[in-house]
């Protein structure tokens, strides 16, 4: 009788062409799925929680498999992170109960995009964060961000190409908190539209910047125009942080 398992997943978004499995792409759940056919003889769907996109990176992304050989978790998290390339690796294995779906289950998650805010550029930072020469009004990014919590149809804040099919959303709380020159802003929401995240933080920063006028997001939640916002975001600042279950 084949077991499901719960696994908690990190990795680092730049060399991956996102989570979904594509042909002749290098993802994230390919990754994991070639790992477990190579391990278990198995060809094995993985469900993740979520669809990073492309450049986009976890500390704690979640996915739920099957698998009909008997491996213990312990025997699943040394045997597939010995597979694994370094830019992948399960940080904890679990059997789950035969109704755990890694995404539908989820009640919410959270991101955290991190700018690096200074005239000079960081090598350190290149690939975890977006840089930022201009400087950055926070207390006005902060104001603006309080008008995204809450129940609100986020039509605006969605690639052109996002398939849901719907556009409300709840987001439950936005944090920016800016350390010397790192300024984070983490986003707790019940579920995200494709590019969500990075089209608010990209008209956050274009606000904290001068570019875009303060009441820009409240007028982008009213009207669904998205003209009215600032850029989208590079991939490269974006990690999912946790899913909520």
């Amino acid at each position: 009788m084949a077991k499901r398992f719960r696994v908690v997943v990190e990795y680092d978004g730049t060399d991956f062409s996102g989570w979904q499995r594509q042909v002749e792409e290098r993802t994230v759940q390919g990754t994991l799925e070639d790992a477990l056919k190579a391990m278990t003889g198995e060809s094995v769907f993985v469900r993740g929680a979520g669809r990073t996109d492309a450049g986009v990176h976890a500390d704690g992304q979640v996915a739920t498999f099957e698998i009909g050989v008997d491996i213990p978790p312990h025997g699943l998290l040394r045997g597939l992170n010995s597979a694994l390339p370094p830019d992948v690796a399960l940080v904890d294995v679990a059997e789950a109960p035969s109704d755990f779906d890694a995404r539908f289950s989820a009640r919410g998650k959270v991101y955290r995009y991190t700018v690096w805010s200074h005239f000079v550029r960081s090598p350190l930072r290149a690939r975890r964060a977006w840089h930022v020469r201009e400087p950055l009004d926070v207390e006005a990014i902060r104001a603006a961000a309080a008008a995204l919590v809450g129940d609100h149809d986020f039509r605006a804040f969605r690639a052109s190409d996002c398939d849901r099919r719907t556009t409300r959303r709840v987001v439950r709380a936005i944090d920016v908190d800016r350390q010397g020159a790192v300024l984070t802003i983490d986003v707790e929401a019940t579920a995200f539209l494709k590019n969500m995240v990075r089209i608010l933080v990209g008209t956050l920063i274009d606000i904290g910047r001068g570019r875009v006028p303060p009441d820009a997001v409240a007028r982008m939640l009213a009207t669904g125009d998205r003209t009215i916002g600032g850029m989208t975001a590079p991939p490269q600042g974006l990690t999912l942080l946790r899913v909520i279950y």
